[in-house]
């Protein structure tokens, strides 16, 4: 059975993280989006804008708010110096994590296999205990060594392995990383949300993305469909939800628009993103309000306009 985790945003206040909102977030997830499972301090929850420090923090109040409301809790502990990362690994194995993910280092890039696995085991070995995932985003690390390639024998070299959160929109080589390793038990997580059905006819056991944060309730119940086979109102919904993306990837979609949502839709204050990026318009955050009532996706019955203000 096919699973969604949210990549959760990071609530801030005057660019500094806002932990009091953290419990409210979960609730929020579990009991409107039907989201219990949680990838935190990935791309949208701007893990990489943060300090070691907060990074710990954050990690920790996600863990202790989730307890006994979220399935798993898994923490992204990439960064560009392996003794950091090895840091963060630690750390989430004593604060009780089920797992760490982490992304290829982006700046003094490995530009082959061996060069990448070298790094991954250094840091899995870390934490030997959690069940290991590798962040496959090429478009934003610039690192193009391809996942099928990767994964040939890499539980040899990390045994702690489980899977691969592959954030690409490459179909063939996601296809071969299922193909070839139908055998094993690993986790093929889909992270290119427009993209997830075509993913699940592959064989994705499950996705991790940001508009789970919103869209939650509306890809469950694709999910759902898919599961009964009634493909035709799993792509009825997949068509709804990339309506809606198309719509706001036109303005201008990014990490900043996503909170932007989150906080009109949730009525939860996500705050501003850190620098270098720069907090949504109003026009941008109006007008994607208007596309969401017209695709009839969300209930708006809690809707307040304070929650634009917060935005």
């Amino acid at each position: 059975c096919q699973s969604l985790a949210s990549k959760p945003c990071l609530q801030t206040i005057h660019r500094e993280i806002n932990f009091s909102v953290i419990g409210q977030y979960v609730d929020y997830l579990v009991e409107v989006q039907g989201v219990k499972n949680i990838f935190v301090n990935g791309t949208t929850g701007e893990g990489l804008s943060l300090s070691i420090s907060e990074r710990c923090q954050v990690a920790e109040e996600w863990v202790t708010k989730g307890r006994n409301k979220l399935d798993q809790i898994v923490i992204h502990v990439g960064a560009l110096s392996l003794k950091e990362s090895q840091e963060l690994a630690q750390h989430a194995a004593k604060i009780g994590a089920d797992g760490i993910a982490v992304i290829a280092p982006f700046f003094l890039k490995p530009w082959n296999k061996d060069n990448l696995i070298n790094f991954l085991k250094e840091v899995a070995a870390a934490a030997p205990a959690l069940p290991f995932y590798y962040y496959h985003i090429p478009a934003l690390t610039g690192v193009k060594i391809r996942a099928e390639e990767l994964l040939d024998g890499i539980q040899d070299k990390i045994p702690t392995f489980q899977g691969l959160k592959f954030s690409d929109t490459d179909l063939l080589d996601f296809g071969q990383c299922v193909d070839q390793n139908h055998q094993r038990q690993f986790a093929f997580l889909f992270g290119v949300d427009e993209q997830l059905l075509s993913a699940l006819v592959m064989g994705a056991t499950g996705a991790v993305g940001s508009t789970y944060n919103y869209l939650g309730r509306k890809t469950n119940q694709m999910l759902e469909a898919f599961e009964r086979k009634d493909f035709s109102s799993a792509l009825n919904h997949q068509f709804c939800i990339q309506r809606f993306i198309n719509f706001v990837v036109k303005l201008g979609f990014g990490v900043s628009q996503t909170k932007a949502i989150m906080t009109l839709v949730s009525g939860i204050p996500m705050g501003p993103p850190r620098l270098p990026l720069q907090k949504a318009s109003r026009e941008f955050t109006d007008n994607a309000k208007a596309k969401l009532k017209s695709l009839d996706v969300l209930s708006f019955t809690d809707l307040k306009d304070g929650n634009l203000e917060a935005c």
